[in-house]
């Protein structure tokens, strides 16, 4: 990963904990740089990146387990300030002479620390008693030598401790979780008062850098993007289109499977608007005549797969002097590939082009991999993209073709399109949208018996599936106000021929999915 050298930078070794990119969120919430390593890397590797402050992650592991994850001893003789937390802090007090135990009092959950003044990590905070979340079986009994106690609980004599000679800081808890009051505060005197950073880290500063990156990677050849209309294409689009302007060649395939007016609507912002050279192709028909007759989901999906790359691969071959292909890696998914196990092989492909950077000798580029997606809509907006593209929400590769459930025709395509658009309409005007980390429509392959005027009906019955997140990882069903589900039902069953009744799906993820499909 390649950011500016002049960014001050938070490394973050990763020992397993299911907060660690917590961690990082809240640091990138500083202004400041950071990335999550595996806690294998090396010594070498941590010179390179040239930290001014390191965090020890969490971790599930006990310091005294056969194959506990741990890094090298001589970590702690590079003079950079550490803060160890949960497992971090526990690896730390025993690397350094301390002792840590299994405590017969497992704390999980709200406690309250009892802070013991002057040291940097609390500076700031008011209060002796200071609710945290903790998460441990182990405990810290014995402090190593220069150690200085911090902070403490009735069931943990040091649920903080510090070196100040050393600039080493241990806590048991996680500040990095919303449980904890004050955690943010904590990590930013850690950041700031100890590790002395600066906060040069903003999406205007990686925009600068990134442009002038691609211009330097690419040189004078031709880079081809596959653009969905979704934020991480379209963003990504644009930022490169910023940074060498016709040579990059954006494929849109239209699969039939896309939202109302979706076809026409990125034409005209990406072709009108910035005067990127898109190549448009309309596979309806190909993609359609494929998925007939078939209703398993795993099927249609690898139908839609499929029949993507051909098509992509067909239209990128044309394009003359091609080096890369650009994709909208997120900094989760690297995360994802490369855990606290050690580094996996491969980055998982993602935006349905796996295959095709080997297939077609192309390099990748991938501009966002080192941002979250609340980082790459900031940089849309630094771009001064229209709030409707950066502000969407999440829509799946295989598109409409895993909202209709059963056979896809185009009949059911359309109903499903009428009654998803009629659902957004409503969930905008009540001023939800952007509440809301995903709402859509599905149309169940379910006929029930209706009455409309005097007539009865037996029609299908569409689902309406809105759900709040943070990163899409877990969700909840949104808790919109019943007159707006009214609302949506009534125009749905009054407004789109087909369907005579609308329910709504109040399934968690998980046990659920967002998906349906």
């Amino acid at each position: 990963m390649t950011v500016a050298t002049a960014l001050d930078k938070i490394l973050i070794l990763d020992f397993g904990s299911q907060y660690t990119q917590l961690i990082a969120r809240r640091i990138r919430e500083h202004s400041v740089y950071c990335e999550i390593h595996p806690f294998n890397y090396t010594l070498e590797q941590i010179k390179e990146f040239n930290p001014r402050g390191i965090i020890l992650s969490g971790g599930p592991s006990s310091v005294y387990d056969r194959d506990a994850p741990q890094c090298s001893k001589e970590l702690f003789e590079l003079n950079i300030p550490i803060l160890g937390i949960c497992y971090g802090m526990q690896f730390m007090s025993n690397c350094l002479g301390g002792k840590v135990e299994y405590s017969s009092k497992r704390e999980y959950g709200r406690a309250h620390i009892e802070i013991v003044k002057g040291n940097s990590l609390f500076d700031g905070i008011e209060t002796e008693k200071l609710p945290v979340w903790m998460s441990h079986g182990d405990k810290v009994c014995s402090i190593p030598d220069g150690f200085r106690l911090a902070a403490r609980t009735d069931n943990c004599d040091y649920a903080a401790v510090y070196n100040p000679e050393k600039k080493f800081y241990g806590v048991q808890f996680h500040p990095e979780v919303v449980h904890t009051h004050e955690g943010m505060k904590i990590l930013g005197n850690f950041i700031f008062k100890v590790s002395e950073c600066n906060p040069n880290w903003s999406m205007r500063s990686f925009i600068e850098t990134k442009t002038e990156e691609i211009r330097e990677l690419v040189g004078n050849k031709n880079v081809i993007c596959g653009l969905s209309g979704g934020v991480d294409s379209s963003v990504a689009s644009v930022l490169i289109h910023r940074a060498i302007g016709d040579q990059l060649k954006c494929i849109f395939v239209n699969n039939g499977l896309l939202r109302a007016n979706e076809a026409d609507q990125v034409q005209k912002v990406f072709r009108d608007n910035y005067h990127i050279d898109l190549i448009y192709v309309n596979a309806e028909e190909r993609f359609l005549n494929a998925l007939a007759g078939i209703t398993d989901p795993e099927q249609k999906r690898k139908i839609i797969g499929r029949e993507f790359i051909k098509v992509f691969e067909e239209e990128a071959s044309k394009i003359e002097n091609a080096e890369f292909l650009a994709q909208g890696t997120l900094y989760p998914d690297v995360i994802e590939s490369v855990s606290f196990k050690g580094p996996s092989a491969t980055i998982k492909s993602h935006h349905n082009v796996g295959g095709l950077p080997e297939k077609m000798n192309l390099k990748l580029l991938e501009p966002f991999r080192e941002l979250f997606k609340d980082e790459v809509r900031l940089v849309g907006k630094e771009l001064e993209m229209p709030e409707e593209i950066i502000n969407r929400h999440p829509f799946p590769g295989p598109g409409l073709g895993i909202r209709v459930l059963g056979e896809i025709t185009r009949e059911r395509l359309e109903i499903l399109r009428k009654a998803d658009t009629i659902a957004i309409e409503e969930i905008k005007k009540a001023g939800l949208y952007n509440d809301i980390w995903q709402a859509f429509t599905v149309l169940l392959p379910v006929k029930s018996v209706g009455v409309m005027g005097d007539e009865r009906t037996y029609e299908n019955t569409a689902a309406l599936r809105m759900v709040e997140s943070v990163d899409g990882m877990t969700a909840d069903w949104a808790k919109v106000p019943y007159e707006l589900l009214g609302i949506i039902s009534n125009r749905i069953i009054n407004e789109v021929s087909g369907i005579n009744r609308v329910v709504y799906d109040i399934s968690s993820k998980p046990p659920g999915t967002i998906e349906w499909e």
